[in-house]
């Protein structure tokens, strides 16, 4: 039952739709401006590129919460880590999908990154790492993100990950290459947008 409940409180914290938070107390609706997107990428471009990184942070956190709250409920549990791991999960699906905003999220990259942080923090370190030059040599937010994504399973290799990390992390990959699909059209046609 704790864990239900855990992994409730994950979706619902990931639910919170900062993005579009932001954006309406500066009057701005995020789905009418730019991609259309909620998150931080769409936020810089809108809003400027503090609100962007004030969006990126809350988006982060909003799954970095939950789940070291259920590592701190569950230290005795024998079932801790795959808990744990569902309870990111439903975070990230909660941003994908949040309730909050008639189920039209964002593409997950900062929640992904907040969940990795609690769950396997030098891998996350790097896979930001390589999200930073990326970004840096081309000014492509998507370049930067997908790159970071596909190279993460080199990061947890290294770094020794366990095999319930290794699942979060394929999920990840699968949903965050989903909801770029766009993105990697754009990116083929050599029509996606600087920052």
């Amino acid at each position: 039952m704790a864990a239900l409940l855990l992994i409730l409180v994950g979706y619902l914290c990931g639910s919170i739709p900062f993005g579009l938070v932001i954006a309406h107390f500066r009057r701005v609706d995020l789905r009418a401006v730019g991609s259309g997107n909620i998150g931080a990428t769409n936020a810089a471009r809108a809003l400027g590129k503090g609100y962007g990184l004030l969006v990126l942070v809350l988006d982060a956190l909003k799954a970095t919460g939950p789940i070291l709250l259920a590592e701190r409920c569950l230290a005795s549990h024998p079932d801790k880590q795959w808990i744990v791991v569902g309870v990111a999960a439903a975070a990230f699906i909660g941003h994908l999908l949040p309730v909050f905003a008639r189920f039209a999220g964002g593409k997950g990259v900062a929640t992904a990154l907040g969940c990795f942080v609690a769950i396997a923090p030098w891998p996350a370190l790097c896979g930001a790492a390589t999200w930073l030059v990326l970004f840096g040599l081309t000014r492509i937010s998507s370049v930067g993100s997908l790159g970071a994504v596909l190279t993460f399973p080199l990061w947890l290799y290294l770094f020794s990950a366990s095999p319930p990390v290794y699942a979060l992390a394929g999920l990840f990959l699968l949903l965050i290459l989903w909801r770029h699909r766009g993105n990697i059209a754009r990116l083929w046609s050599r029509k996606e947008q600087r920052l």
